[in-house]
This record gives structure tokens, sequence and C-alpha cells, in this order.
């Protein structure tokens, strides 16, 4: 089962990809939208996973 749903979203006005997180999946609205900076949807969805992963790996203390 989902636990959040992620789209990206292209802005007409700038040409470039946002995401949408949604949580949870079935939301009506978004929790967490992101600026639109990203050339591609998949370079959108790339860079949320980096920016997971990292979090992930990162030293707790």
């Amino acid at each position: 089962m989902a636990l959040i749903r992620i789209e990206p979203v292209l802005e007409e006005r700038s040409g470039r990809y946002f995401l949408e997180i949604y949580s949870p999946h079935d939301a009506g609205a978004p929790l967490v939208t992101t600026q639109p900076r990203y050339a591609s949807a998949a370079a959108a969805e790339n860079d949320l996973l980096a920016i997971i992963a990292a979090a992930a790996s990162a030293p707790r203390g």
C-alpha cells in the first residue's frame, strides 16, 4: 500500500517541473509542493530520490 504519492507537474508559464507530494496517497491536496526548478519530470523525481537517500544515510546523533 502506498503511503505517499509524488506527482511531477509542468508549470506552463516557466516550462519547468515541480513536485506535488501527497500524504496520505489519496489526499485531495498536496502536503508539499516544490518550486518549479526541474527541466523534466524525471529530473524532479530523481532529485527527490537523492534527497531521501541522503537523509536516510545521514548519521544519526
